[in-house]
């Protein structure tokens, strides 16, 4: 049965299909009785200004809050280790980032490490607790987790931090930590329904966190709606105050209009919001990306080297059996050249050096790229990947490519967020802005300015009335 609600109104793009009935029928099966607590469904500063003035009290939120996630993550998955909250803001985090006191499991069967030290990037976050692991990948690389995704359980939930995402969707936590290499915490998020903000690389960040390709690796953020994203950068203390009334100039990739780069409803949904963009304020202008977008291989063909390479150290103690598409992945970066390799980080070199020039020339503060070259497709309806690595040479490399390696190459950070609703397959569509470096709190105002002019898109998750089983698992 599905766990979505009835009543969201959906937003649909210009021009698409109707929902096929199938489709619709099999989500409209849900049980109002285990829908979410609307406490839990209030935005993060509401929620916290009601606590304040006693308006909500503590001990109910907790315990709201701990009924709601057992029941939850028993559905949805999202979880390696789930505790009950005391205080402050629920936060999960991937389990390829270490946490003291919890296991760091690699999304591997067997391994355990317990770190003795937490992750350098959570060490300075305030006003929050950690209440869960939450699932990855094998080794961030390989396919599948077994989540389901919360508002769209017929939409595989994708990317090794597939759990942040989920975890967040279901409500089990206010936020949660992942870790963005290619677009690791982007895809969940914008698969989910929700906000994902991969921030600006920096080696800091990184200690605590299982390397899979450093020069691109950086941490990301995962929040239900801007809103909550805002309050949560402030609140928790990530970074510099998000700016109230700021203006972008964002550039649309001219390279997005070529023949074939994108389907229909995506090429309608990012005409949208560069309209909404406008209306709020912000200037869009039409701008050739260049460099930045012929890069795009390079990151994956960096990120599969890396991978390999880093394997040969970690393979002794790991110590796990991988999955064959783990394997597959890995062996990816086998077939990368000492040559190539070095030709690659060469231009990562080069191509970083003159990001601010970059921006300068075009006159673009930010840029406008779909998620997605096409809609996320139905599970089921696309054979199972044998590597989470593009591999040249294939018919479908450009479309696989796709748009996130453009601030995993150039290091800039970036944010994911809805842009509706597909009617055709009742599919999310999300859109991302690439902004320059540590320009984290511009791109969280620009993703409220459109989620404010698009409404609440009513996304609630829910739980389908089971039985519960001990020792059961649903499929």
């Amino acid at each position: 049965m599905s766990n979505r609600a009835d009543t969201r109104p959906a937003v649909p793009v210009p021009g698409a299909a109707a929902t096929p009935h199938a489709v619709r029928d099999v989500l409209s099966t849900t049980t109002a009785g285990n829908a979410l607590p609307e406490i839990l469904a209030l935005p993060l500063a509401d929620r916290h200004r009601l606590l304040a003035t006693g308006e909500i009290g503590a001990e109910e939120l907790r315990v709201q809050a701990a009924d709601w996630a057992t029941r939850a993550d028993s559905h949805y998955r999202a979880c390696t280790e789930l505790r009950e909250p005391t205080g402050g803001l629920r936060l999960g985090v991937k389990d390829t980032v270490d946490v003291r006191g919890f296991a760091t499991r690699l999304g591997l069967r067997h391994y355990r490490h317990h770190p003795r030290a937490t992750a350098a990037v959570l060490r300075d976050v305030t006003h929050a607790e950690v209440v869960a692991k939450v699932v990855t990948t094998e080794l961030n690389i390989g396919v599948g987790t077994g989540c389901v995704n919360p508002y769209f359980p017929h939409i595989d939930p994708a990317g090794s931090s597939t759990g942040s995402g989920v975890a967040v969707a279901a409500n089990i936590c206010d936020v949660s930590l992942g870790t963005d290499v290619l677009g690791s915490v982007r895809w969940p998020a914008g698969r989910c329904g929700v906000v994902g903000l991969r921030v600006t690389h920096h080696p800091r960040n990184l200690p605590g966190v299982f390397p899979l390709s450093p020069a691109m690796d950086a941490p990301g953020w995962v929040a239900r709606t801007a809103d909550d994203l805002a309050f949560a950068w402030e609140h928790l203390g990530l970074g510099a105050p998000v700016p109230a009334g700021g203006r972008l100039r964002v550039g649309v990739p001219r390279e997005l209009h070529r023949d074939g780069v994108l389907d229909p409803e995506i090429a309608r949904a990012v005409a949208r919001t560069a309209e909404l963009l406008r209306a709020a304020g912000h200037t869009v202008v039409d701008a050739d990306l260049g460099e930045l977008w012929d890069c795009r291989a390079d990151a994956w063909q960096l990120c599969a080297r890396d991978a390999w390479d880093g394997y040969q150290d970690w393979r002794a103690r790991i110590g796990d059996d991988l999955l064959d598409s783990t394997l597959a992945a890995l062996r990816a970066g086998a077939d990368v050249g000492d040559d190539e390799y070095a030709a690659v980080r060469d231009r990562m070199t080069r191509l970083r050096a003159s990001l601010p020039a970059h921006f300068a020339d075009r006159a673009v503060d930010a840029w406008l790229l779909p998620l997605d070259p096409a809609l996320p497709r139905p599970r089921g309806t696309v054979p199972p990947a044998a590597s989470t690595i593009p591999v040249p040479g294939d018919p479908r490399y450009d479309r696989e490519i796709g748009f996130t390696p453009v601030a995993s190459f150039a290091g800039l950070p970036a944010i994911t967020f809805p842009a509706g609703i597909a009617p055709v397959l009742d599919a999310p569509i999300a859109m991302q802005l690439v902004a320059g470096a540590h320009q984290e709190g511009a791109l969280i105002a620009a993703a409220q300015d459109v989620a404010h002019a698009l409404g609440d898109l009513r996304l609630r998750p829910r739980i389908a009335n089971a039985p519960s089983v001990q020792g059961s698992s649903e499929e």
